[in-house]
Formats: C-alpha cells, structure tokens, sequence
C-alpha cells in the first residue's frame, strides 16, 4: 500500500498529463484551423492571378497618368486602378472556373485551388463574379460611364472570346491580345473623360507585346496544352516554325510601335531612344531564342518579355511631354 503522500502525487501527476494532454489537443485543433483558414485564403489570392493582375494595374496607372493634364489627381488614380483592380482579379477568378477541368490535366496548373479541390468551383464562380460587378460599379461611380464599360468589355472578352476559342483555333492569342490591351485605355479615359490618339498609342505595343510572350510560355509548356486540347500554336506547330516566325514578326514591329508615342508628341527624346533600345534588344532575344527553340531560350524569351513593358513605361512615365 502505498503511503498517502505519494498516491495523492501520482493522483495530481495523472490529473496533470490529462490537463496537458487536453490543452496539446486544444492547441493542435486550433492550429489545423488556423492552417486551414490560412490555405483557404491563400486560395482566393490565387485565383486572382496576382502577378497578371499587377500588369493590369501598372498600365491602367501609366495610362492615367500619361493622360492627366496638368498635377495629376493621385487620388482619383487610385480609385481607378482599384476599380479596374477588382474587374481584373474577378475575370482571372472565372477563368479559373471556367478552364477547371483544363487546369486539372496540365502539369503547371493541377495545383490551381480548384483542380487540387482547395475550393469549390461554386466558390470561385461566386467570388469571381461579386469582385467583377463590384470593380465593375465602382469604376463607373469613380471614373464614369466610359471607363466602367471598358473595364466589362476587358471582363468579357477574355471571358467569352479568348478562353473559349482556346480550344478552337490557334487565332485565339491574337483575340485575347485585345482584351490585355484596354487597361491603359481605362486610365487614360478615367484621367481625360474621352478615347483619343493617347490611348490608341499606349495601348498597340501592349497588345503586340502579348505575341512574343505567350508563344514563349505556349512553347515551353506544348506538351501540357495538348493534353488539356488547348490549340496553341506550338501544339499544331510542333518543329516551332511558325511559332517562332510569328514571334519573329511582332518583335520586329513593336520595334515602331513602341515609338509611337514618341512620335504623337506624348513622350520626348529621352523615351524615342530608351523604347527603340529596348525594343531591338527584345527583338535580338527573340532571335537569339528562334536560332535554337529550346525550352530554356523560350523560358529567358518570357523573362524578358516579362521585364520589356514596365520598363518601356517608367520610359514612358519619365519623359512624359507636360500639357
């Protein structure tokens, strides 16, 4: 028999590890909760496409303040990056919805929230459609009538054009070209209240510029659009010729397109000779990349696409003629 002392301690110590044991257990829960609410949030930040939606937003800043007369109203440019901030993260989420079972079968995409069951498709085609209506109704109360139906035309031709003749025809990289180049237009009306000569020019070398940039990343990733059926051009051009020639020939004409607003009288000497470096330079990468096709050269071709546009707009910004 045990002295009482020492039962009534190993009665306390069980009491403790029992105490113990349930505070682990507490702890444990509310970190698998925290971890869960975590992801999940993680999860609709990635259906926004963050590094896509940041290009929406530097052009959409450059194309107001490029159309700004005189001090530039920094606030009333916020609001309209926010509002078109919102239409562009809310197209990317139903684009997810909408390619979900594309995504599920390509390699680079299967961890996407949705083919990796993170998220619902219900709840993307929810959180996708509340940010577009919202971007949507902010810019008009924000920006006006002109700038708010830019921002949906962009919404819905990507929606309903480019993404759906993905699986249709190799032309659709040149229709969604368009919709990645109103951005700049949204701030330059949002800024001045009209479409003129201005937007027309900011926006032509972002629309050519998207060629050499998805027929970068289309060649890299041939093999998995296959798979998903997507026809990107390398999928139907599998030694690369036409691929590689088409990137060939937009890289050649931004070399004058990207001058033009140089030559409009929006930007001065310092930008003509900035964009037209720039541009060549692109274009010598282009060649350098069509010489052997490689994965590797597409992968540094997409880089530098990647750096080509906001560097031809701090130019741009820079050297901006005041009026």
């Amino acid at each position: 028999m045990l002295p009482i002392g020492v039962a009534q301690q190993g009665i306390g110590g069980n009491g403790a590890q029992a105490g113990d044991g349930a505070m682990s257990t507490l702890r444990t829960a509310e970190l698998t909760l925290a971890s869960r609410v975590a992801s999940r949030a993680s999860a609709y930040v990635a259906l926004t496409k963050p590094d896509v939606s940041f290009l929406v937003l530097i052009t959409t800043a450059a194309g107001f303040y490029m159309g700004s007369r005189g001090p530039v109203d920094w606030l009333h440019m916020v609001h309209t990056v926010f509002g078109t901030m919102l239409i562009a993260a809310g197209t990317a989420a139903l684009n997810h919805y909408i390619e979900r079972d594309s995504d599920r079968l390509m390699r680079r995409t299967a961890s996407r929230p949705l083919p990796s069951g993170v998220l619902k498709p219900r709840q993307a085609l929810v959180y996708g459609i509340a940010l577009s209506v919202a971007g949507a109704l902010y810019l008009y109360f924000a920006a006006g009538t002109l700038a708010a139906g830019l921002g949906v035309i962009t919404c819905l031709g990507y929606l309903l054009a480019y993404t759906p003749l993905k699986k249709r025809t190799v032309w659709a990289t040149f229709v969604g070209a368009f919709p990645g180049a109103i951005p700049p237009m949204i701030g330059w009306v949002a800024a001045t209240g009209r479409l003129d000569l201005g937007p027309g020019c900011c926006s032509r070398y972002f629309s050519s510029g998207n060629f050499p940039h998805f027929h970068a990343i289309a060649w890299m990733y041939r093999e998995d659009y296959a798979r998903a059926g997507i026809l990107m051009l390398p999928v139907v051009d599998p030694e690369g010729s036409r691929t590689f020639r088409q990137i060939l020939v937009t890289a050649a004409a931004l070399v004058g397109i990207s001058l033009l607003p140089a030559i409009a009288g929006l930007t001065g000497v310092f930008y003509f000779f900035g964009a037209l470096g720039l541009s060549v330079a692109l274009l010598q990468v282009c060649v350098w990349a069509a010489s052997a096709k490689t994965n590797n050269r597409a992968k540094w071709l997409m880089h530098a696409t990647v750096a080509y546009i906001p560097l031809l707009l701090v130019f741009m910004v820079y050297d901006k003629i005041l009026r």
